[in-house]
Order: C-alpha cells, then sequence, then structure tokens
C-alpha cells in the first residue's frame, strides 16, 4: 500500500480506502462486511468511510461493532464520517450548528468512539449561514468529537465562502472535499476545483471510481442477473434507482461509455489487469486525490481492488499507454485560460 497526505495537513492516509456506503449494514451482512473490512486492513488499508445518513445510521453501529469486534488500535485507524441528513425532524437534516452537534455525538455514540479523524458536511445547505457551518465544525474539531472537517460535493464557490469566513472570525479551514471521481466524470476535480486545490492545499477522497460499476466492464453485455442493479426484491427509491441506471445505459451516452469500456479492456490486458483496476489506477494518477474509496461485497472484491495499487506504479512510469487512455476517453477538461496563458 502507498500513503499520501490529506492535502497540506499532516494526516496520512492509504491511496485505496474502504467504504462502507449500500454495502455495511445494507446490503451485506455483518460477517460478510466484517470480513471485507479484515481483507482491506491486512492490505494496508487506513481510511475508512461512513455516514449518519447510510442506511439510517445502521452503517455506523455495524462498522463501530467491526472496529470493535476486530480489536483494531484506534491510532491506527483514519475514519471519516458525514453529517446532512440525520433523521426526519426539522432540525435532523442541515448544517446548523444544533444539527452538526447533535449530529455529531449521535454519530460517535453509533460508532462506539470519542473521536473521528475527519468529520464531513455531506453536501452544501444554502439554507444556512457559511459562517455558522464554520463555527458550528470549529466547534466540533475543537471539543477532540474531530481532528479535521471536510467538505462532499462542495462547489468551488462555497468552499470559497468557508475559507474567507475561516479567516475572518479566526476560525478553523476545512481541509478536503469528497467529489465524484472517475474516468467518465472529472470536470468538478479537474476543472472546476482546480483552484481551490491549488490555493487551499485541498485533498480529496473520491468515490464512485468505478462508476457504479460500469469502468469494471461487467455491464459491457447488459445487466447480470446477480448484479444489485438487477435486485428484484429491491423496492422503493433505490429500485427506482437501478432502473434509471439501466435506462442510462441505453441511452447514446450510455453506449458510448460501454465501447470505451471495452477499448479500455484492451489497455487492461496489455497491462496484465483488470479493466476495475486499471481505473482504479487511473484515478490514483491525479496526484490531488489523496485516496480513492473503494466498495466491496465480499473479501475477494477488495483483494482485487487493492492491485490496483501495482497497476498505477504502472501507469505512473509509463506515459505512453496513458496518452493511449487519454485517447481512448477524449474527454480531458479544457482549461480557462487566463491572461493569456492556460490555468
Amino acid at each position: 500500500m502507498q500513503y499520501r497526505f490529506l492535502g497540506k495537513t499532516g494526516l496520512k492516509v492509504s491511496a485505496l480506502s474502504f467504504g462502507s456506503w449500500v454495502t455495511v449494514g445494507g446490503q451485506v451482512g455483518y460477517e460478510s462486511a466484517r470480513d471485507c473490512v479484515l481483507e482491506a486492513w491486512n492490505h494496508g488499508v487506513n481510511y475508512f468511510d461512513t455516514a449518519e445518513a447510510y442506511a439510517s445510521g445502521e452503517c455506523e453501529r455495524v462498522f463501530g461493532q467491526i472496529i470493535k469486534d476486530l480489536n483494531f488500535k484506534r491510532s491506527d485507524l483514519v475514519i471519516s464520517t458525514k453529517l446532512f441528513w440525520g433523521g426526519p425532524g426539522p432540525n435532523d437534516t442541515g448544517l446548523s450548528k444544533k444539527h452538526l452537534v447533535e449530529g455529531m455525538k449521535a454519530s460517535l455514540d453509533r460508532l462506539g468512539l470519542d473521536y473521528v479523524d475527519i468529520v464531513m458536511a455531506h453536501r452544501p445547505d444554502p439554507l444556512t449561514p457559511m459562517e455558522e457551518i464554520v463555527r458550528g465544525f470549529t466547534h466540533i474539531v475543537n471539543s477532540g468529537q474531530a481532528l479535521y472537517w471536510g467538505t462532499s460535493e462542495w462547489n468551488a464557490h462555497d468552499i470559497e465562502r468557508a475559507h474567507h469566513m475561516a479567516a475572518v472570525h479566526h476560525l478553523i479551514p476545512s481541509s478536503c472535499d469528497q467529489p465524484q471521481y472517475n474516468a467518465f466524470w472529472r470536470e468538478r476535480v479537474e476543472k472546476e476545483l482546480l483552484a481551490v486545490i491549488r490555493n487551499y492545499g485541498y485533498g480529496l477522497t473520491i468515490w464512485s471510481p468505478l462508476d457504479n460499476g460500469v469502468l469494471t466492464g461487467k455491464y459491457n453485455e447488459g445487466i447480470p442477473s446477480d448484479s444489485r442493479f438487477a435486485a428484484a426484491t429491491v423496492t422503493g427509491s433505490t429500485k427506482q434507482d437501478m432502473v434509471n441506471f439501466g435506462k442510462a445505459l441505453d441511452t447514446p451516452e450510455g453506449q458510448s461509455k460501454l465501447k470505451r469500456v471495452q477499448e479500455l479492456k484492451k489497455v487492461a490486458d496489455q497491462l496484465g489487469c483488470t479493466t476495475a483496476q486499471l481505473a482504479l489506477a487511473w484515478c490514483l494518477t491525479n496526484e490531488s486525490v489523496s485516496t480513492v474509496i473503494t466498495g466491496a461485497s465480499r473479501p475477494q472484491q477488495v483483494v482485487e481492488n487493492m492491485k490496483a495499487v501495482a497497476v498505477y506504479t504502472q501507469l505512473k512510469e509509463n506515459a505512453e499507454v496513458r496518452a493511449n487512455i487519454e485517447g481512448i476517453l477524449g474527454n480531458t477538461p479544457v482549461q480557462p485560460r487566463l491572461f493569456g496563458r492556460w490555468a
């Protein structure tokens, strides 16, 4: 495993990390989730991500139990959680100081921890004053309930506003963002967030590196019967998400993605890896990325994901292969031109 600093902080996180969305406390049982966490740990993963919203809090409870049962040394772990969607009450959602203080305490209770390493604002909150948001997270850090705070899916303008408030009022600024980022979803990280990454040394803990599994190649011939997007027993909003996913693959854009994945498979074959490992390694070639959050429902999937670190080393040393990949993708964001030169 390789380790990277979380932006300009002194915190070191594993280049590949383990996320609990959908699986832990959700679609897989406790033993499978525990075995996946242990497998990740055995491969050098030290960063584990969760959120108060995942499985309505059950994810944090299960993950906390896993940590306890595996008897991990707390100082060896980097744990992040996210606050925004805490429940149905009028003050259980958003980033008011009330919800931040109460939501943080509830998360720690579910996790069975005294503190998390990073707490993030799961989404921006246009209804709460930015000064209140920054003061709320500053309070959490000063109280010792979190060591750093960050954002998730915030736009560059709001991050700038948060840093301005921190500077003006002598508060603690955010250190990182958790955006979606993969070979098909690049604009926000490589274009919009470029200035805040440079100006504030922002770290990135990216999610969906495989674009909901599209970049694994398993949907090239349609949705497999054992895919979570084909689960006939799923109902409610999750079921609708699955229906929407299937429809998206049938659009011209979806078909274009699948054709490019087929071309990427040829590159992966030349490197002796899977398409999924190539996609994870590609994310790591962006040095602004502190960690790539991976997911798994079986330990063997964790084992396969971890091999992406070696593939990243291959890509880093081979400019020709990287250029070939960019040619296949054909979506490198065009940077804005400022004062006669490219930014």
